[in-house]
């Protein structure tokens, strides 16, 4: 099985930076994409940035220009990093990754999109 690991989260004043990680450990064949979503309290969950297979960039109106997603391929490993933070940027962040794996009979592959368990990130004074 894989697993999703991340890193990074934590307490910032605004305009501060954080880098969070998140690496999908285990045996991995190929990955599809990598993003980030995020999680305040009381809304929905929201897509924040994305990279592609090509290496394609998206991201949320509200990141833009903030915040820069990348990936180290031969460490099945996404970063995003946060820079000039804002009290809205205030939430759980959670890895978001679409890979293929061994099946567990070792029979086939499988394409699974899994979830990393969150990292708080609190931007406050």
């Amino acid at each position: 099985q894989v697993q999703l690991m991340e890193s990074g989260g934590d307490l910032v004043q605004p305009g501060g930076s954080l880098r969070l990680s998140c690496e999908a450990a285990g045996t991995v064949y190929s990955i599809n994409y990598m993003g980030w979503y995020r999680q305040a309290p009381g809304k929905q969950r929201e897509s924040v940035a994305r990279i592609d297979k090509g290496d394609f960039k998206t991201y949320a109106d509200s990141v833009k220009g903030r915040f820069t997603i990348s990936r180290d391929n031969a460490k099945n490993t996404v970063y995003l990093q946060m820079n000039n933070l804002k009290p809205e940027d205030t939430a759980v962040y959670y890895c978001n990754v679409d890979l293929i794996r061994p099946r567990e009979d070792s029979i086939g592959v499988l394409n699974e999109i899994l979830w990393g368990q969150g990292t708080q990130v609190t931007v406050a004074l």
